[in-house]
């Protein structure tokens, strides 16, 4: 991890003490937080979100940059003699740039002109690079949907046949017997659950003289657009998807924890997240994969609360790789969970890992020439299929629900 990394992990963590020293002051005189208060603190909560998406932009650039080393010098060690060419054709220098050549040498007749050719500058290479599609469209998709980043287990299957997954309802109970009495029957329950193939599709049409004459990078633009357009569908229905003719959403699938009290408007207390944390049973709640999912603006609340021992519930994360904390666990975002409001379920804990996510075939990124031949128009189209399902649904993950009044 980079220092400048350190530092703004570092800055955020001040914020934060900045923004618990005005709770800590309007708490310790009785009071709410006036209005210049207020507008301090919503500044440093903005404050907080934008140094995290700025840490994890560069850390996932680091790692882009890694796996490039990685791979530069996986093909350097694998490297055979140069084939000694004194005049490379067109059509073989074309073979070298498109990778179907490793390497040749080249004995120019008069002066030289050394440069470093990269992917990372566009007249010196980059232009020339051309993009994966594939690798970009799940990127978005995770980032749209807070769901698919939280931990759900994902299966992966080549065709979209329904796919079922058995799961217990309910397990054996013993209980004390009698000398010489009749042991009573008592026998596990079974259900199972099917995973289908619902698709999400987009089409996205390109003027021919745009492909021609652009100068940006068009390719990565209508990567991002389409991923963007199916992720969100996609993960919009991972998060409350109904079950019927689309995805089991993981609110869907989830069971009441708690209920909030009455006139605050959905709104929940320190006290109200703690009884969720535990209305959790210890296997689930002790699990790797446990944590919260809730949208951003309930967690610039969350950070306000405190609990019976007067710490606040919310903890920054300070390393790499730690996320923020709530209670010990990290705390997921998917802005498709419903905001606090009466009966609104707002707020999800539990094991993650018991929602499964079923993609059928990968990502489909298809254009054609013909489709819009009168008009001149290439055609670009993308396409996944997939579907989710709470597989576990004796508690492995709850919801807050605001009260109905």
């Amino acid at each position: 991890m980079s220092d400048f990394i350190q530092r703004l992990r570092e800055q955020r963590a001040n914020t934060w003490e900045q923004a618990k020293a005005l709770l800590d002051t309007a708490a310790a005189e009785n009071r709410d937080l006036s209005a210049e208060e207020q507008s301090s603190y919503d500044r440093m909560n903005a404050d907080l979100d934008s140094i995290a998406e700025r840490v994890k932009s560069i850390e996932e650039q680091e790692q882009r940059n890694a796996d490039m080393d990685a791979a530069f010098a996986s093909i350097a060690e694998g490297r055979k003699a140069p084939a000694i060419l004194a005049e490379p054709t067109q059509n073989e220098l074309r073979k070298f740039l498109r990778g179907e050549s490793r390497s040749f040498e080249v004995r120019p007749d008069g002066p030289v002109n050394f440069r470093d050719l990269t992917k990372g500058t566009a007249t010196a290479g980059g232009n020339i690079v051309p993009t994966s599609f594939y690798n970009q469209l799940v990127q978005h998709m995770i980032e749209v949907s807070g769901i698919l980043s939280a931990g759900p287990t994902v299966l992966q299957t080549s065709g979209g046949e329904n796919f079922e997954v058995p799961t217990t309802t309910a397990h054996s109970s013993g209980a004390l017997v009698a000398e010489a009495a009749a042991i009573a029957e008592s026998d596990p329950a079974f259900a199972k659950r099917t995973l289908g193939a619902y698709k999400y599709g987009v089409l996205i049409q390109v003027a021919r003289e745009l492909i021609d004459d652009t100068g940006v990078d068009l390719e990565g633009y209508l990567s991002m657009q389409a991923g963007r357009a199916v992720g969100n569908a996609f993960g919009a229905h991972l998060a409350t998807g109904t079950g019927s003719s689309q995805p089991s959403g993981i609110v869907t699938g989830s069971s009441l924890g708690v209920t909030g009290g009455t006139g605050v408007a959905g709104a929940f207390t320190a006290d109200n997240l703690i009884d969720l944390f535990y209305s959790v049973i210890a296997p689930y709640r002790n699990s790797p994969s446990a944590g919260w999912i809730m949208r951003d603006a309930t967690v610039a609340a969350v950070r306000k609360l405190k609990g019976s021992d007067n710490n606040y519930l919310w903890q920054p994360g300070l390393q790499a790789g730690v996320p923020d904390l709530l209670l010990g666990k990290p705390v997921h975002t998917d802005p498709n969970i419903a905001a606090t409001g009466t009966t609104a379920k707002s707020v999800l804990f539990g094991d993650v890992s018991a929602y499964f996510v079923r993609l059928a075939g990968g990502v489909r990124f298809e254009r054609s020439d013909e489709y819009a031949f009168n008009s001149d128009l290439v055609t670009f189209r993308c396409l996944v299929r997939g579907d989710g399902v709470l597989v576990d649904q004796t508690g492995a993950v709850k919801h807050f629900a605001g009260a109905a009044t």
